[in-house]
């Protein structure tokens, strides 16, 4: 009887694990197990929308409090809002519903109106340590810091945000409830471009993950026979750099020195593809032969965005065409394979400048790059989220179609494309 009142009486904490937030709940999983106040919270990580549906029936009848948590972009809304509401008509008083991620961040009023009981804004370790430590003791969860919520009359309550984290206070991976990934690196981007939401959550000073954080975690995944590595940063060469802009080989190839240690002879590195990319700036025959040396991709994931200046200058990108040009060069002569990604119908693009962009596209394949396609999305908190979305012109439609039959190039631009207009109609009305 005891045991049994033991076992109800615990604190669930219930992730909704899918492929697109995976790497992030990685990393407040492993922080959550660095409090031993919070070491009796049992943790369930479910995929699928029907699993999550049914499960939490049983994990709310052997826990006495259970918190959900759900991490989305915001392509996923209409998605995350039919779940929630299935969610809400079973489990509604019964289970706290956290929302955190991209989404959420930029659009904590739109969230909370779906139906979920507290927003996490900015980045969640510490705030998320402070909610379940707060729901286990009985604590209001009103005042905690980087949330937002609904008060008694319905008004927005958004309290102050935090201080950007020291990403070495906590591990980048669970390690008692082992769950593996590829491993953040650096946080904050200092480009800020204008349809990327990073720097706006993020901030725009990078901060890096030590060599010895890295190597924690890469040792572990040693121990479960997992020696393939991958590392998750907005700019893969910049790590170890002060302010992103400018490099710190020493410090970047002491990283991979240290990580191909404890990895040979079988393990694997792979820098610079997915899930990361390169500034296209940063591509030199240096930078590249630390991926001849020590990684083992044979492509490198290259941001381009544009063939046209004045749309590169106008998105606050920071790099040239001669840029994108250079470090495709350089890649084929290093033996690599540039894919290079590309965003349709960015704001104040002109027929000239899509005339630009399709000849470029053809020019570097031509030379052997791959394009990688997407459409612009507007998403809250960045300069262009309000800005319209127009349909895919023709042109870059019939070239597309033309580089995907020779396998030059593949992307989900036309989903994207529906998307995108369902977001522009949403953010509007919300704005």
């Amino acid at each position: 009887m005891l045991a049994l009142r033991e076992k109800i009486e615990k604190i669930a904490f219930v992730v909704y694990y899918q492929k697109n937030n995976i790497y992030s709940f990685n990393a407040l999983i492993g922080a959550l197990e660095t409090e031993e106040e919070l070491d009796d919270i049992k943790y369930y990580f479910i995929r699928g929308s029907e699993n999550l549906v049914n499960k939490l029936e049983s994990i709310c009848d052997n826990h006495q409090k259970v918190v959900l948590g759900i991490s989305f972009f915001t392509p996923q809304l209409w998605e995350i809002n039919e779940l929630l509401k299935s969610l809400q008509v079973k489990y509604k008083g019964r289970v706290l519903f956290i929302a955190g991620g991209p989404h959420p961040t930029g659009d904590p009023e739109g969230t909370l109106k779906m139906g979920f009981d507290i927003v996490v804004v900015g980045e969640g370790e510490e705030t998320l340590i402070e909610i379940l430590s707060n729901v286990k003791n009985d604590k209001k969860l009103d005042a905690i810091r980087g949330i937002a919520s609904f008060n008694k009359d319905k008004i927005l309550i958004t309290t102050k945000r935090r201080k950007w984290i020291d990403l070495d206070k906590y591990p980048p991976l669970p390690v008692k409830n082992v769950k593996f990934g590829a491993i953040e690196i650096t946080r904050g981007c200092p480009f800020a471009c204008y349809f990327c939401q990073t720097p706006y959550i993020l901030g725009t000073l990078p901060r890096h993950r030590s060599i010895k954080s890295i190597c924690n975690a890469v040792n572990v995944m040693k121990s479960y026979d997992k020696t393939d590595i991958r590392f998750i940063t907005p700019n893969a060469f910049s790590y170890g750099s002060s302010n992103g802009k400018s490099l710190n080989i020493p410090l970047l190839e002491k990283l991979l020195i240290e990580v191909t240690k404890i990895i040979k002879p079988k393990g694997k590195i792979y820098l610079g593809s997915f899930p990361s990319e390169v500034r296209p700036e940063h591509v030199t025959k240096e930078t590249l032969g630390l991926i001849l040396k020590y990684a083992a991709n044979d492509n490198i994931v290259l941001g381009a965005q544009s063939g046209s200046q004045k749309v590169l200058d106008s998105c606050n990108r920071g790099h040239s065409i001669k840029d994108v040009y250079n470090a495709v060069n350089l890649t084929l002569e290093a033996g690599l394979i540039p894919k290079v990604d590309f965003i349709f119908n960015l704001p104040g693009e002109t027929e000239e400048d899509i005339e630009l962009t399709i000849d470029f596209m053809y020019k570097i394949s031509d030379m052997g790059a791959k394009i990688h396609s997407h459409t612009f999305m507007p998403l809250p908190l960045t300069r262009f989220a309000y800005e319209d979305v127009k349909d895919v012109d023709e042109k870059i439609i019939k070239a597309i179609s033309k580089l995907s039959s020779q396998g030059l190039a593949y992307g989900e631009w036309k989903k994207q494309e529906k998307i995108a207009k369902d977001i522009s109609k949403y953010l509007k009305k919300m704005n």
